[in-house]
């Protein structure tokens, strides 16, 4: 199996043997573009996450729009791998090929535990994406005023 299938698979002592053998394989990207990082926070393996941060793997490595592991994470909902990703140095203000940014993801899909987390790791509130929108724009879009709060307080 190749990297990427493993990743999708879980299979942490066989991802370990091929990056052991070849660490270079840590920079390498799926047909579709995505780094193992990303694929591994996309598909929720927070221990191959894990593995693979402490590997070396660029933690702010992004995909093929742009979007890193941070990103993905705020969009699916995994605020355990989100708090991985910023304990290794996850940056909360790139942006993707649209312009939003992990935080602006956190609102669009209402996740308000990583909403907070992010702030509380200094997420910049003011950054817009490509439209003109900040975060507390998406969140009064879509009728979410305790995320608004949090956003202007």
């Amino acid at each position: 199996m190749d990297l990427f299938e493993l990743i999708r698979c879980g299979e942490l002592d066989e991802i370990k043997q091929q990056v052991s053998a070849n660490p270079s394989i840590l920079g390498t990207r799926d047909p579709r573009g995505f780094p193992p990082l990303v694929l591994a926070t996309y598909n929720e393996q927070y221990n191959i996450a894990q593995y693979l941060l402490d590997a070396g793997a660029n933690v702010n490595v992004q995909d093929a729009a742009g979007n890193t592991a941070l990103m993905g994470v705020c969009f699916k909902g995994y605020p355990k791998i989100a708090e991985l990703l910023l304990q290794h140095g996850a940056d909360t203000d790139l942006q993707n090929a649209n312009g939003a940014t992990a935080l602006i993801y956190a609102v669009m899909f209402d996740q308000a535990d990583i909403v907070k987390l992010l702030l509380n790791h200094g997420a910049n509130k003011t950054i817009q994406d490509h439209r003109g929108s900040t975060a507390a724009d998406h969140a009064r879009m879509q009728g979410a005023s305790e995320m608004e709060d949090l956003l202007t307080a």
